[in-house]
């Protein structure tokens, strides 16, 4: 990819020749998605340059326009580029005003002044820019933009100043733009006088922004201003307030982009003590590494088409299926032993994936049809992954991934040449760079070596990024394509919470990292010496600490992680991972087992959460455009008394066998559901002649927040669910890669819904929980408890730290960071109150 600052070839895809385009917008949106998919930017950057737009005018002039973003939003950007239109009908960009060249810039620093200063002399060679305005040759357009010359006019001003002047040194953060020097021109043209800005042997006449551009000023240039003739020492004076008042703005700006970036790093704990060339992705797991880049370029694997006899074919095709079957089976216990149940059930569900009839019948149908063995197989799971990923549901998407995973495990048992050996022999302190990374890859990794992962694709829940957490492997997903253009053995910093990849890190960042690494270490360790005492404030206000498991097996770890029970046993990994719905008999064992390995203590299960993210096949539901506004949780439970009433029954069933469970039902929106789910609840009671159950609600949706003193009047207690109260409050879903650093748990509005429904539980007296990503962070539980929280529920591994922040506060000090917390204009402004927190 070529820097703005440096001559170089612009990539193919990054010139489109002859476009169409039937509107300013239009040709925007074809620059941006060139500019995303190049990994140059990220996807928000062309709602970043339709804001500019609004703002200020990006047509140079003689038929070229140059849109851009804002500054503050500079982190959208991953690498200085430019990305050509080349509009030959013209597209109107504002009235009279026709552009038939649209370069679209995007540049974090100054490096855009360069680009400028090429442009506006070239608008000097009108007969160049006819031609290029016409061209079929892509390289002429790349000469001309990275200043090769082809007899371009030079600028007619001679060096030298006129009798009345002042001297000046810009103080603009980002150099002269466009904005401030249309500005510049603007105030220049009121008056009849000459007026000159000369830049060491350089002049540019003040009335025209396209020769103010072509000075290429940067932050701490020296200039002179001169001017002769009538209204000359006005003009001047006029023209120094222009300039200097403008200061202040460009600077504001600047100072609200670091703002965002500074705001945004402290999500993560670490800010570098310099400004590092950051690239930005998703975060996936916690925590900061420093290591060597190694990257695992994309298989891209050729398969020849090498025809075999139909018989011979089919028998080696089903040796293949059961030999991965055996292997998946294996990995899937090797996996349970090392990172837990949960995690092994990926392979399992590779395995399910692997005996779909389609699947068989797709490669089949290619075998018939005369094709080789390998090529066939290759072909018929590739084509199927790729219908999942275009349905743009992200959770499908990651079953793409799992496809693709396992079938390439078919294909090296068919031929041993397509085994996958990649990750052999990584070298230490190794941050692992791809594309995307296997499931199977990522469960093989050696924490020993791999000290972080970052991958192109992939989302915050994508099984890569799951295993990634399980490992305790800093992990950042969703960069783009400019991860794989990296160099081998370049020293980084991979920021696993803020979701960042720093690159060239001075010795200031490396030492800084260090210390932080270490800090972050000692309290780990300070937090597991005392992760048995319970959560109480130090002037005596317990909280209590549950966790949010699935399985009997998984209680020991979490009580000795320091759970005093859980506060969220998730019932649909019953359903999701086999091929029919488990029994009633099934059900009740696995909630009496449950109930027994916690002796005793806590026990919140969740009715079945199915819908949105968490698709069933075999439940046949009906596909919805929006799954996530459709029917799921409540609703579908409502409606399909096939699965309410088993499952009912069987929670009945192990609570009368004596396990002390409380049950609550996910996305509850009206009170009405309420009422009906606990008259089914009691029919099925005093059907089992069972003992009466703690009913709660999970509040989810922000009806339930408003609505919660009303809701309290017939609900035992509430469990706040915060990734899905986000997502409903912010209308940004959580499982999109783009999105996802927005949909912030910790944005005011959401706290606001907590708040009131703290408040709304406690006019009847009732007890609130939260099960939701942020119970899990330090400070987002210390304000979760400042608002009034009494139960917080979490990841495990989450608890020691979490218990250790609890104990060093008062209440006092957590409400009134609650309170700070409520007023606060946006989640970046919460998250800044994370330094000052008591």
């Amino acid at each position: 990819m070529t820097s703005l600052t440096r001559q170089g070839e612009i990539p193919r895809e990054l010139i489109q020749l002859d476009a169409r385009a039937s509107s300013k917008e239009e040709a925007i949106a074809q620059a941006a998605a060139a500019l995303v998919a190049a990994g140059c930017v990220r996807p928000g950057f062309e709602a970043s340059m339709l804001r500019r737009e609004a703002v200020s005018n990006t047509y140079l002039g003689k038929g070229i326009a140059i849109p851009h973003g804002t500054v503050e939003d500079r982190d959208l950007i991953q690498k200085d580029a430019i990305a050509v239109l080349q509009v030959r009908a013209g597209v109107e960009w504002n009235a009279g005003e026709r552009a038939r060249l649209v370069v679209a810039i995007a540049a974090r620093s100054d490096g855009h002044i360069e680009i400028l200063r090429r442009l506006t002399r070239l608008l000097q060679d009108e007969d160049r820019l006819a031609a290029l305005a016409a061209t079929d040759d892509r390289q002429a357009l790349s000469d001309a933009l990275n200043g090769v010359a082809a007899g371009a006019a030079a600028t007619a001003e001679p060096a030298g100043d006129f009798a009345q002047s002042f001297d000046w040194v810009l103080d603009y953060p980002t150099g002269l733009h466009a904005r401030p020097a249309t500005e510049w021109a603007e105030a220049a043209r009121r008056f009849p006088c000459r007026i000159r800005i000369r830049h060491g042997a350089e002049t540019a006449d003040a009335r025209n922004m396209i020769s103010l551009l072509s000075l290429g000023l940067k932050s701490g240039d020296a200039i002179t201003v001169s001017a002769e003739g009538q209204g000359a020492a006005e003009a001047l004076a006029t023209l120094k307030v222009t300039m200097t008042g403008l200061s202040a703005r460009e600077k504001a700006d600047a100072a609200r982009a670091e703002e965002k970036r500074r705001a945004t790093a402290a999500a993560g704990g670490w800010v570098p003590p310099s400004t590092p060339r950051a690239i930005e992705g998703v975060p996936a797991a916690p925590g900061l590494a420093i290591g060597r880049i190694t990257r695992i370029a994309t298989d891209g694997m050729e398969i020849p088409d090498e025809p075999v006899e139909l018989a011979r074919a089919a028998d080696l095709l089903h040796a293949a299926l059961g030999q991965t079957a055996e292997q998946l089976h294996s990995l899937a216990d090797d996996t349970a032993r090392r990172l837990g149940e949960s995690d092994a059930a990926i392979f399992r569900a590779q395995a399910g994936l692997l005996a779909d009839p389609d699947l068989i019948t797709l490669a089949s149908q290619w075998l018939v049809d005369g094709h080789g063995l390998a090529w066939s197989w290759h072909r018929a799971y590739e084509d199927m992954a790729a219908r999942l990923s275009a349905l743009r549901n992200p959770v499908l998407a990651a079953r793409a991934a799992d496809l693709r995973d396992a079938g390439q495990r078919v294909l090296a048992h068919i031929d041993p040449r397509f085994a996958r050996s990649r990750l052999a022999d990584l070298p230490e302190d190794t941050i692992l760079v791809a594309e995307d990374i296997s499931p199977s890859d990522a469960a093989g990794l050696d924490p020993a070596k791999v000290a972080g992962l970052v991958t192109a694709l992939g989302g915050p829940t994508s099984h890569t990024a799951i295993l990634a957490r399980t490992l305790g492997l800093p992990a950042v997903v969703g960069t783009g394509a400019v991860v794989e253009r990296l160099e081998d053995g370049a020293c980084a910093i991979v920021d696993g919470h803020g979701g960042r990849l720093y690159l060239d890190p001075s010795e200031a960042d490396l030492a800084s990292a260090r210390d932080w690494i270490a800090a972050e270490e000692a309290r780990r360790a300070r937090a597991a010496e005392t992760r048995a005492l319970p959560a109480t404030t130090r002037d005596g206000h317990r909280i209590d600490i549950g966790a949010n498991i699935n399985l009997a097996e998984q209680a020991a770890f979490a009580l000795g992680q320091g759970a005093e029970g859980v506060g969220l046993m998730r019932t649909e990994f019953l359903f999701l991972e086999r091929s029919e719905s488990p029994t009633e008999d099934e059900q009740a064992e696995a909630y009496a087992a449950m109930a027994r390995a916690l002796e005793g203590r806590p026990l919140v299960i969740r009715a079945l959460d199915i819908g949105g993210d968490k698709q069933v096949a075999h439940l046949d539901l009906p596909r919805e455009e929006n799954p996530f506004l459709g029917v799921r949780g409540a609703r579908l439970l409502l409606r399909r008394p096939d699965l309410l009433v088993p499952q009912l029954r069987a929670l009945y069933r192990a609570a009368a066998g004596g396990a002390q469970i409380s049950v609550m039902f996910p996305m509850v929106t009206s009170l009405g559901e309420l009422l009906e789910l606990r008259a089914t609840c009691e029919r099925i009671r005093q059907e089992l002649d069972a003992p009466v159950v703690p009913l709660g609600i999970m509040v989810e949706v922000p009806s339930a927040a408003l609505l919660a003193a009303e809701f309290a009047a017939h609900a035992d207690f509430f469990s706040i669910g915060t990734n899905d109260l986000t997502q409903y409050a912010l209308a940004i879903d959580r499982q999109n890669p783009e999105l996802a650093p927005e949909a912030d748990s910790l944005h005011p509005a959401v706290l606001r819904l907590i708040d009131l429904t703290v408040k709304g539980a406690a006019v009847h007296g009732r007890w609130v929980g939260v099960c939701g990503g942020i119970a899990g962070d330090p400070f987002g539980a210390a304000l979760l408890a400042g608002l009034g929280v009494d139960e917080l529920s979490m990841t495990p591994r989450d608890i020691p730290a979490v218990k250790e922040r609890l104990r060093q506060s008062d209440r006092a000090g957590l409400r009134a960071l609650a309170e700070r917390a409520l007023g606060c204009s946006d989640a970046d402004a919460v998250r800044a109150l994370a330094a000052e927190a008591p």
